[in-house]
């Protein structure tokens, strides 16, 4: 049998954060730990057919090299690593918050770090962070790309996802249903007696399926114009800004002046739409209603006061806090997924 036919070698159970070792990827090689440990540290000191054949193992489990010192590896770190898209906007500050204070309480500290909005930076990030063995990982989202899952799975560290939702997560999942909201906000807008409404969305691809989900129920109970497969949308580059709520603002006038309610997918760009329609006259909710998304401090500040999506941050912090810390502690998490849900806060400008 070559070595490439070789079935992938099983992780040892065991202590935390075990998952896949050099000796396993030493197997898969065909070779020694110590000739693996050497084609990874010091690859001139090894054979070109070495040097693949262990880079090929490598490659196929997913093994990334355990940066911390022999010694200390088989110990708890008592750190846990968070991975947000950007510390700019606020919308995630409350489940870092959360997340922060939740793991102190049992002795564990928080490391954060920033990933953007692309999946090669996340990866990037990701290796670095495996490579230092943490307690845990939490994550925001559950799109990863197939190599970042792969390492993660092989490294055996817990992993919580989190501010998304799917059956099928890396390991645990807190979260909720872009789609579902999209569907409720079309609905609730129909029910203001809206019938010609648009859709303001980052280009991030959480932003992007609350926008679709929001367009095809309003198609579905006749909120668009007649014939149209789609609702008028203007996706601007994430994270979101004030300016970008009142340039797509004025895009979307310009495509259909009739537009008479507007979902914007944070509510930073639910303000910028709402200075928008200030400075053209148009009066909130009575000519045109305004949806945002994170019910952040100021939305119940601003003139009128701005009606959105609701999201339990704390609540995400506290239950991603609470996996993380059972898993580290050797203990089962028996429901991996848990759905928090989400709630439109209905103010003034519906």
């Amino acid at each position: 049998m070559t070595v490439v036919d070789a079935p992938l070698p099983v992780p040892r159970k065991g202590r935390k954060g075990a998952g896949l070792t050099l000796r396993d990827v030493a197997r898969l090689a065909g070779v020694a730990p110590i000739t693996a440990s050497r084609a990874l540290n010091t690859p001139d000191a090894v054979s070109e057919t070495v040097l693949r054949k262990v880079r090929d193992a490598v490659a196929r489990t997913g093994y990334v090299p355990n940066l911390l010192a022999g010694g200390l590896a088989s110990r708890k770190s008592r750190l846990v690593a968070a991975v947000v898209p950007t510390i700019v906007g606020p919308i995630f500050l409350e489940t870092v918050q959360s997340l922060t204070e939740s793991l102190a309480d049992a002795g564990y500290q928080l490391m954060l770090g920033q990933s953007g909005y692309e999946n090669s930076r996340e990866d990037a990030l990701l290796e670095a962070i495996i490579g230092r063995r943490p307690d845990g990982v939490v994550l925001t989202g559950i799109m990863r790309s197939a190599e970042s899952r792969k390492r993660l799975l092989a490294s055996g560290i817990p992993v919580v996802e989190t501010w998304d939702l799917t059956p099928t997560p890396i390991d645990m999942l807190v979260g909720f249903s872009h789609e579902h909201i999209g569907v409720a906000v079309a609905r609730h807008l129909h029910a203001a007696g809206r019938r010609r409404v648009a859709v303001i969305a980052g280009v991030d691809e959480r932003s992007r399926r609350r926008a679709r989900a929001f367009s095809d129920e309003a198609v579905r109970l006749g909120m668009a114009a007649a014939g149209v497969a789609e609702v008028p949308s203007c996706m601007v580059p994430a994270p979101t800004t004030l300016g970008s709520g009142r340039s797509g603002l004025s895009r979307l006038l310009a495509t259909d002046a009739r537009i008479d309610g507007v979902f914007c997918s944070s509510d930073i760009l639910a303000m910028g739409v709402m200075i928008e329609a200030q400075v053209r006259n148009i009066a909130i909710p009575s000519q045109l209603a305004v949806m945002g998304f994170g019910d952040l401090s100021f939305s119940r500040d601003l003139h009128p006061q701005l009606t959105t999506v609701r999201i339990d941050g704390t609540g995400i912090g506290k239950a991603a806090a609470h996996f993380i810390i059972e898993r580290a502690e050797g203990r089962e998490v028996a429901d991996r997924v848990q759905d928090i849900g989400f709630t439109i806060i209905e103010r003034e400008s519906v």
